[in-house]
Protein backbone atom coordinates (compact mmCIF):
# COMPACT_ATOMS: atom_id res chain seq x y z
CA UNK A 1 0.00 0.00 0.00
CA UNK A 2 1.70 3.43 -0.94
CA UNK A 3 0.21 5.06 1.96
CA UNK A 4 0.77 4.65 5.89
CA UNK A 5 -1.65 2.00 6.82
CA UNK A 6 -2.59 4.15 9.94
CA UNK A 7 -3.77 6.86 7.30
CA UNK A 8 -6.23 4.67 5.59
CA UNK A 9 -8.75 4.79 8.06
CA UNK A 10 -8.18 8.31 7.95
CA UNK A 11 -8.64 8.98 4.29
CA UNK A 12 -11.90 6.59 3.89
CA UNK A 13 -13.67 8.76 7.48
CA UNK A 14 -12.43 12.16 6.17
CA UNK A 15 -14.65 15.20 7.06
CA UNK A 16 -18.53 14.63 6.23
CA UNK A 17 -18.19 18.48 6.14
CA UNK A 18 -15.87 18.60 3.11
CA UNK A 19 -17.73 15.88 1.31
CA UNK A 20 -20.32 17.80 1.00
CA UNK A 21 -18.99 21.18 0.40
CA UNK A 22 -17.49 19.13 -2.42
CA UNK A 23 -20.88 17.85 -3.65
CA UNK A 24 -22.49 20.79 -3.21
CA UNK A 25 -19.87 22.37 -6.21
CA UNK A 26 -20.59 19.64 -8.02
CA UNK A 27 -24.64 20.23 -8.01
CA UNK A 28 -23.99 24.21 -8.68
CA UNK A 29 -22.16 23.14 -11.93
CA UNK A 30 -25.19 21.12 -12.44
CA UNK A 31 -27.79 23.50 -11.18
CA UNK A 32 -26.89 27.09 -11.26
CA UNK A 33 -25.22 28.05 -7.83
CA UNK A 34 -28.74 30.30 -6.90
CA UNK A 35 -30.16 26.88 -7.58
CA UNK A 36 -28.35 25.50 -5.23
CA UNK A 37 -28.35 26.08 -1.50
CA UNK A 38 -25.11 25.32 0.62
CA UNK A 39 -24.95 24.87 4.12
CA UNK A 40 -22.16 22.63 4.90
CA UNK A 41 -19.19 24.57 5.78
CA UNK A 42 -18.59 27.12 8.00
CA UNK A 43 -16.69 29.23 6.39
CA UNK A 44 -17.55 33.17 7.02
CA UNK A 45 -18.70 35.43 4.21
CA UNK A 46 -19.17 38.42 6.37
CA UNK A 47 -16.28 41.13 5.32
CA UNK A 48 -13.57 41.79 7.44
CA UNK A 49 -13.74 45.07 9.30
CA UNK A 50 -12.67 48.19 7.67
CA UNK A 51 -10.01 48.24 10.69
CA UNK A 52 -8.20 45.40 9.40
CA UNK A 53 -8.27 45.98 5.83
CA UNK A 54 -6.65 49.26 6.57
CA UNK A 55 -3.93 47.52 9.56
CA UNK A 56 -3.05 45.54 6.71
CA UNK A 57 -2.46 48.18 3.98
CA UNK A 58 -0.55 50.05 6.55
CA UNK A 59 1.53 47.20 7.39
CA UNK A 60 2.65 46.48 3.96
CA UNK A 61 3.74 50.03 3.56
CA UNK A 62 5.91 50.21 6.02
CA UNK A 63 9.01 50.28 5.04
CA UNK A 64 10.77 48.48 8.34
CA UNK A 65 8.20 45.37 8.09
CA UNK A 66 9.90 42.58 7.78
CA UNK A 67 9.11 39.21 6.06
CA UNK A 68 11.95 37.29 8.08
CA UNK A 69 11.77 35.12 10.91
CA UNK A 70 11.50 35.49 13.89
CA UNK A 71 11.07 34.19 17.41
CA UNK A 72 9.29 30.72 16.81
CA UNK A 73 6.41 31.76 19.13
CA UNK A 74 6.04 35.01 17.11
CA UNK A 75 6.79 38.36 17.49
CA UNK A 76 7.54 39.67 21.27
CA UNK A 77 5.23 42.69 20.76
CA UNK A 78 2.42 41.39 19.14
CA UNK A 79 2.33 38.72 22.12
CA UNK A 80 2.50 41.37 24.22
CA UNK A 81 -0.73 43.31 22.91
CA UNK A 82 -2.09 40.07 23.27
CA UNK A 83 -1.75 40.06 26.71
CA UNK A 84 -2.69 43.48 27.36
CA UNK A 85 -6.08 42.33 25.16
CA UNK A 86 -6.39 39.08 27.33
CA UNK A 87 -5.95 41.16 31.05
CA UNK A 88 -9.02 43.21 29.87
CA UNK A 89 -11.29 40.56 28.14
CA UNK A 90 -10.69 37.66 30.86
CA UNK A 91 -9.28 39.30 34.33
CA UNK A 92 -5.99 37.79 33.92
CA UNK A 93 -2.87 38.67 33.45
CA UNK A 94 -0.55 36.49 31.12
CA UNK A 95 2.91 36.86 30.43
CA UNK A 96 3.97 36.90 26.96
CA UNK A 97 5.77 34.18 27.35
CA UNK A 98 2.92 32.10 28.05
CA UNK A 99 1.27 32.84 24.84
CA UNK A 100 1.86 31.27 21.13
CA UNK A 101 1.27 32.80 17.99
CA UNK A 102 -0.30 30.17 15.79
CA UNK A 103 -1.39 29.09 12.52
CA UNK A 104 -4.89 29.43 13.44
CA UNK A 105 -6.81 27.67 16.19
CA UNK A 106 -5.95 24.36 14.17
CA UNK A 107 -2.72 24.78 14.70
CA UNK A 108 -2.85 26.23 18.79
CA UNK A 109 -4.77 22.82 19.29
CA UNK A 110 -2.42 20.59 17.43
CA UNK A 111 0.60 22.51 19.90
CA UNK A 112 -1.30 22.09 23.03
CA UNK A 113 -2.17 18.33 22.47
CA UNK A 114 1.04 17.16 21.38
CA UNK A 115 2.42 18.94 24.20
CA UNK A 116 0.35 17.37 27.12
CA UNK A 117 -0.76 14.08 25.78
CA UNK A 118 1.17 10.78 25.78
CA UNK A 119 0.56 8.00 22.93
CA UNK A 120 -2.53 6.21 24.16
CA UNK A 121 -4.12 9.18 26.42
CA UNK A 122 -7.62 10.64 26.61
CA UNK A 123 -9.11 13.80 25.53
CA UNK A 124 -12.86 14.14 26.72
CA UNK A 125 -15.15 16.16 24.98
CA UNK A 126 -18.78 17.05 25.58
CA UNK A 127 -20.89 15.42 22.58
CA UNK A 128 -21.75 16.98 20.02
CA UNK A 129 -18.72 18.06 19.29
CA UNK A 130 -16.45 19.57 16.48
CA UNK A 131 -15.21 16.94 13.85
CA UNK A 132 -11.64 18.06 13.10
CA UNK A 133 -10.81 17.05 16.79
CA UNK A 134 -10.71 13.21 15.81
CA UNK A 135 -8.05 14.79 13.03
CA UNK A 136 -6.37 16.64 16.27
CA UNK A 137 -6.34 13.64 18.53
CA UNK A 138 -4.83 11.26 15.90
CA UNK A 139 -2.17 13.76 15.22
CA UNK A 140 -1.37 13.72 18.92
CA UNK A 141 -2.08 9.54 19.39
CA UNK A 142 -4.40 10.36 21.71
CA UNK A 143 -8.03 8.88 21.82
CA UNK A 144 -11.56 10.95 21.66
CA UNK A 145 -13.87 9.96 24.35
CA UNK A 146 -17.08 11.85 24.89
CA UNK A 147 -19.77 13.04 27.53
CA UNK A 148 -23.31 13.74 26.31
CA UNK A 149 -24.77 16.79 26.83
CA UNK A 150 -28.42 17.53 27.88
CA UNK A 151 -31.18 18.11 26.03
CA UNK A 152 -30.41 21.25 25.40
CA UNK A 153 -27.18 20.66 25.10
CA UNK A 154 -25.89 22.05 28.05
CA UNK A 155 -23.15 20.52 30.20
CA UNK A 156 -24.12 17.87 32.30
CA UNK A 157 -21.47 17.38 34.74
CA UNK A 158 -22.56 14.12 36.11
CA UNK A 159 -21.80 12.71 32.82
CA UNK A 160 -18.44 14.36 32.51
CA UNK A 161 -17.58 13.14 35.87
CA UNK A 162 -18.46 9.48 34.74
CA UNK A 163 -16.19 9.95 31.36
CA UNK A 164 -13.06 10.81 33.38
CA UNK A 165 -11.01 8.05 33.74
CA UNK A 166 -6.96 7.67 34.47
CA UNK A 167 -6.31 8.13 30.97
CA UNK A 168 -8.15 11.17 30.34
CA UNK A 169 -5.61 14.20 30.28
CA UNK A 170 -7.44 17.04 28.59
CA UNK A 171 -10.99 17.67 28.50
CA UNK A 172 -11.89 19.69 25.42
CA UNK A 173 -14.93 22.16 25.45
CA UNK A 174 -15.96 24.40 22.81
CA UNK A 175 -18.09 27.73 23.58
CA UNK A 176 -19.65 29.62 21.56
CA UNK A 177 -19.89 25.65 20.56
CA UNK A 178 -19.66 24.64 16.61
CA UNK A 179 -22.45 22.98 15.97
CA UNK A 180 -25.20 24.25 18.35
CA UNK A 181 -24.60 27.75 19.04
CA UNK A 182 -24.65 26.73 23.10
CA UNK A 183 -22.94 29.19 25.24
CA UNK A 184 -22.17 27.35 28.34
CA UNK A 185 -22.74 29.90 31.35
CA UNK A 186 -20.23 30.88 34.01
CA UNK A 187 -22.02 28.21 36.29
CA UNK A 188 -21.67 25.36 34.24
CA UNK A 189 -17.35 26.60 33.79
CA UNK A 190 -17.81 26.72 37.54
CA UNK A 191 -18.66 23.10 37.91
CA UNK A 192 -17.08 21.67 35.24
CA UNK A 193 -13.80 23.03 36.88
CA UNK A 194 -14.74 21.50 40.07
CA UNK A 195 -15.12 18.18 38.11
CA UNK A 196 -11.67 18.18 37.31
CA UNK A 197 -10.15 19.44 39.91
CA UNK A 198 -11.19 16.47 42.04
CA UNK A 199 -10.75 13.95 39.05
CA UNK A 200 -7.41 15.27 39.20
CA UNK A 201 -6.78 14.57 42.86
CA UNK A 202 -8.48 11.15 42.66
CA UNK A 203 -6.15 10.25 39.62
CA UNK A 204 -3.13 11.95 41.12
CA UNK A 205 -2.45 13.41 37.60
CA UNK A 206 -3.25 17.15 36.37
CA UNK A 207 -5.94 17.41 33.90
CA UNK A 208 -6.01 20.31 31.84
CA UNK A 209 -8.61 22.23 30.33
CA UNK A 210 -8.70 23.58 26.49
CA UNK A 211 -11.19 26.11 25.58
CA UNK A 212 -11.65 26.21 21.86
CA UNK A 213 -13.06 29.96 21.40
CA UNK A 214 -12.78 30.99 17.84
CA UNK A 215 -16.29 32.38 18.10
CA UNK A 216 -15.65 33.84 21.34
CA UNK A 217 -17.09 37.56 19.73
CA UNK A 218 -19.96 36.24 17.75
CA UNK A 219 -22.72 35.78 20.28
CA UNK A 220 -26.08 37.11 20.36
CA UNK A 221 -27.43 38.66 23.92
CA UNK A 222 -25.14 36.40 26.21
CA UNK A 223 -21.97 36.88 28.05
CA UNK A 224 -19.15 34.60 27.03
CA UNK A 225 -17.79 34.06 30.25
CA UNK A 226 -14.12 33.81 31.08
CA UNK A 227 -12.81 29.81 31.48
CA UNK A 228 -9.67 31.40 33.58
CA UNK A 229 -11.89 32.35 36.37
CA UNK A 230 -13.17 28.53 36.48
CA UNK A 231 -10.33 26.43 36.09
CA UNK A 232 -6.58 28.05 36.30
CA UNK A 233 -4.91 24.90 34.64
CA UNK A 234 -6.25 26.13 31.44
CA UNK A 235 -4.99 26.76 27.41
CA UNK A 236 -6.95 28.68 25.37
CA UNK A 237 -7.10 28.52 22.13
CA UNK A 238 -8.46 31.40 19.72
CA UNK A 239 -8.19 32.37 16.28
CA UNK A 240 -9.11 34.91 14.02
CA UNK A 241 -10.54 33.12 11.68
CA UNK A 242 -14.25 33.75 12.70
CA UNK A 243 -14.24 37.30 14.68
CA UNK A 244 -12.12 39.14 11.96
CA UNK A 245 -13.05 36.79 8.87
CA UNK A 246 -9.59 35.58 7.97
CA UNK A 247 -10.42 31.79 7.97
CA UNK A 248 -7.87 31.62 5.02
CA UNK A 249 -5.35 33.42 6.40
CA UNK A 250 -4.32 30.82 9.61
CA UNK A 251 -3.40 33.52 12.15
CA UNK A 252 -4.51 32.44 15.79
CA UNK A 253 -3.09 32.02 19.20
CA UNK A 254 -2.36 30.08 22.41
CA UNK A 255 -2.63 30.99 25.96
CA UNK A 256 -1.47 29.40 29.11
CA UNK A 257 -3.33 30.51 32.60
CA UNK A 258 -0.03 31.19 34.42
CA UNK A 259 -1.39 29.58 37.50
CA UNK A 260 -2.00 26.44 35.62
CA UNK A 261 0.39 23.42 36.89
CA UNK A 262 3.86 23.47 35.19
CA UNK A 263 2.90 27.01 32.99
CA UNK A 264 5.87 27.38 31.74
CA UNK A 265 6.86 23.78 30.93
CA UNK A 266 3.54 23.32 28.77
CA UNK A 267 3.96 26.74 26.68
CA UNK A 268 7.60 25.75 26.38
CA UNK A 269 6.51 22.11 24.66
CA UNK A 270 3.68 24.18 22.71
CA UNK A 271 6.19 26.38 21.09
CA UNK A 272 8.72 23.80 20.08
CA UNK A 273 5.72 21.81 19.03
CA UNK A 274 4.69 25.06 17.42
CA UNK A 275 8.50 25.18 15.80
CA UNK A 276 8.38 21.49 14.39
CA UNK A 277 5.10 21.53 13.04
CA UNK A 278 4.72 24.89 11.56
CA UNK A 279 7.87 27.10 12.16
CA UNK A 280 5.85 30.35 12.68
CA UNK A 281 2.74 31.87 12.36
CA UNK A 282 2.13 33.97 9.12
CA UNK A 283 4.34 37.09 9.37
CA UNK A 284 2.15 39.75 8.00
CA UNK A 285 -0.75 38.68 9.67
CA UNK A 286 1.04 38.43 13.07
CA UNK A 287 1.63 42.34 12.51
CA UNK A 288 -1.77 43.22 11.13
CA UNK A 289 -4.00 41.54 13.80
CA UNK A 290 -1.49 43.53 16.76
CA UNK A 291 -2.98 47.02 15.23
CA UNK A 292 -6.91 45.58 15.36
CA UNK A 293 -7.07 43.76 18.81
CA UNK A 294 -10.66 43.13 19.90
CA UNK A 295 -12.15 44.13 16.71
CA UNK A 296 -14.60 42.18 15.22
CA UNK A 297 -16.84 41.89 12.27
CA UNK A 298 -20.40 43.13 12.28
CA UNK A 299 -21.95 40.33 14.66
CA UNK A 300 -25.76 41.70 12.93
CA UNK A 301 -25.72 40.84 9.88
CA UNK A 302 -25.33 36.89 11.62
CA UNK A 303 -27.37 37.37 14.62
CA UNK A 304 -30.35 38.71 10.93
CA UNK A 305 -29.49 35.52 9.24
CA UNK A 306 -29.74 33.42 12.61
CA UNK A 307 -33.77 35.06 13.25
CA UNK A 308 -34.66 34.81 9.67
CA UNK A 309 -33.55 31.03 9.63
CA UNK A 310 -35.33 30.03 12.81
CA UNK A 311 -38.30 31.75 11.38
CA UNK A 312 -38.56 29.97 8.32
CA UNK A 313 -37.74 26.41 10.40
CA UNK A 314 -39.81 26.76 13.13
CA UNK A 315 -42.77 27.69 10.88
CA UNK A 316 -42.29 24.52 8.71
CA UNK A 317 -42.43 22.54 11.68
CA UNK A 318 -38.78 22.25 12.59
CA UNK A 319 -37.57 21.57 16.32
CA UNK A 320 -34.16 22.78 17.40
CA UNK A 321 -32.26 24.68 20.35
CA UNK A 322 -32.07 28.38 19.48
CA UNK A 323 -28.45 29.47 19.21
CA UNK A 324 -26.50 31.55 21.66
CA UNK A 325 -24.11 32.39 19.40
CA UNK A 326 -21.45 30.88 16.07
CA UNK A 327 -23.44 30.60 12.95
CA UNK A 328 -24.91 27.19 13.29
CA UNK A 329 -27.94 25.79 14.03
CA UNK A 330 -28.27 21.84 14.86
CA UNK A 331 -32.16 20.66 14.44
CA UNK A 332 -33.25 17.62 14.96
CA UNK A 333 -34.09 15.17 11.89
CA UNK A 334 -37.66 14.63 11.33
CA UNK A 335 -36.16 10.81 10.92
CA UNK A 336 -34.00 8.44 13.06
CA UNK A 337 -31.71 8.33 10.25
CA UNK A 338 -30.20 11.98 10.05
CA UNK A 339 -27.83 11.15 6.75
CA UNK A 340 -31.29 9.60 5.13
CA UNK A 341 -32.82 12.92 5.47
CA UNK A 342 -29.57 15.16 4.63
CA UNK A 343 -30.22 13.35 1.45
CA UNK A 344 -33.66 14.14 1.19
CA UNK A 345 -32.54 17.60 1.15
CA UNK A 346 -29.97 17.07 -0.59
CA UNK A 347 -32.93 16.50 -3.55
CA UNK A 348 -34.21 19.77 -2.93
CA UNK A 349 -30.39 21.06 -3.71
CA UNK A 350 -29.82 21.82 -0.14
CA UNK A 351 -27.04 20.81 1.33
CA UNK A 352 -26.49 20.15 5.25
CA UNK A 353 -24.18 18.03 7.85
CA UNK A 354 -25.87 14.87 9.33
CA UNK A 355 -25.25 15.49 13.11
CA UNK A 356 -23.83 11.69 13.11
CA UNK A 357 -20.77 13.58 11.97
CA UNK A 358 -20.53 15.47 15.10
CA UNK A 359 -21.26 12.41 17.33
CA UNK A 360 -24.61 13.28 18.14
CA UNK A 361 -27.03 11.01 15.39
CA UNK A 362 -30.53 12.34 15.33
CA UNK A 363 -29.81 15.98 14.24
CA UNK A 364 -28.19 17.56 11.19
CA UNK A 365 -26.06 21.09 11.37
CA UNK A 366 -27.23 24.03 8.77
CA UNK A 367 -24.66 26.92 8.50
CA UNK A 368 -25.76 30.26 8.24
CA UNK A 369 -22.66 31.84 7.30
CA UNK A 370 -23.92 31.95 3.96
CA UNK A 371 -25.87 35.02 1.72
CA UNK A 372 -29.19 36.40 3.29
CA UNK A 373 -31.16 34.82 -0.43
CA UNK A 374 -29.88 31.32 0.51
CA UNK A 375 -31.47 31.33 3.71
CA UNK A 376 -34.76 32.80 2.19
CA UNK A 377 -34.53 30.93 -1.02
CA UNK A 378 -34.15 27.07 0.57
CA UNK A 379 -37.32 27.65 2.88
CA UNK A 380 -39.53 25.95 0.45
CA UNK A 381 -37.14 23.05 -0.02
CA UNK A 382 -36.86 22.62 3.87
CA UNK A 383 -40.82 22.31 3.56
CA UNK A 384 -40.95 19.91 1.33
CA UNK A 385 -37.91 17.59 2.82
CA UNK A 386 -39.97 17.83 6.19
CA UNK A 387 -43.28 16.49 4.07
CA UNK A 388 -41.64 13.73 2.56
CA UNK A 389 -41.48 11.83 5.74
CA UNK A 390 -44.42 13.32 8.15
Amino acid sequence: MPIAERMVSMVEGSSMIRKMFEEGARLKAKHGSDKVFDFSLGNPDVPPPPEFKQALIDVIQDPATSHGYMPNPGYPHVRKTVSDFLKGEYGVEIPPDLIIMTVGAAGALNDALTALINPGEEILVPAPYFVGYNQYAFNAQAVITTAETDAAFRLDLGAMEKAITEKTRVVLINSPNNPTGVVYTAEELKGLGEVMEKASARFGKRIYLISDEPYRKIAYDVEVPSVFEAYPHTLLITSYSKELSLAGERIGYLAVHPEAEDAGTVAAAAAVSNTMLYVNAPSLFQLAIARVMGVSVDVSIYRRRRDTLCEGLRKAGYEFVEPEGAFYLFPKSPMEDDAEFCRLLMDELILVVPGRGFGRGGHFRISYAVPDQAIEGSMEGFQRALEKVK
